[in-house]
């Protein structure tokens, strides 16, 4: 029971921390259907909360994302499988990508989640550059709008998935025809 309700905590906050980072704990709560002081035996405050979200998205998500990158040496498999891994990982990979972009991020090479994050984007970069010399990536778009396009094909993917189960095995196909086609030439 202990576990379940933490477990709960967690993927609540990294819910309701995905659509405004500057929410109160008592969202947090409300969200997860328990009471403030419940959460509060769990963690001790916000940055204890935001930490093992991380942790959970580190466990998780980037741990997709490698399994996507690794997964076949064609770029383009490799991009769609990023991008399920996405939508598998739902808010989690939203949340992910937010603490990595937001203002007041303190990226650190030392740090494993940002070094995670390098090797992701770096992969991503790569990925992205082969496709464009290719011919199958519009070579007037820069990484940059590809990796903010991916990750906004992501989020409307996870926020249309959550409201309508059975579009679930439709949606992802939905979403690769979508990013695919937002950036060929």
């Amino acid at each position: 029971m202990l576990s379940e309700t933490k477990d709960r905590i967690i993927e609540s906050a990294i819910e309701v921390f995905n659509q405004d980072f500057s929410a109160p704990l008592q969202k947090v709560a409300d969200n997860a259907n328990i009471t403030r002081r419940t959460l509060h035996r769990y963690f001790r405050d916000r940055e204890e909360l935001v930490a093992t979200c991380e942790r959970e998205m580190e466990v998780s998500c980037k741990k997709a994302m490698i399994t996507a990158i690794n997964s076949s040496n064609d770029p383009l498999i490799q991009l769609e499988n990023m991008l399920y891994a996405g939508i598998n990982c739902g808010a989690k990979y939203s949340f992910f990508y937010k603490l990595h972009q937001q203002d007041g991020h303190n990226h650190s090479k030392n740090n494993k989640d940002c070094a995670d994050y390098d090797f992701i984007y770096n992969s991503f970069t790569t990925i992205v550059k082969d496709l464009q010399k290719s011919g199958v990536i519009n070579k007037q778009m820069t990484v940059q709008w590809i990796q903010n396009l991916h990750a906004g094909i992501i989020s409307s993917t996870v926020n249309t998935d959550s409201s309508n189960e059975s579009s679930k095995p439709g949606i992802k196909r939905f979403a690769w025809n979508s990013f695919i086609k937002g950036i060929a030439p």
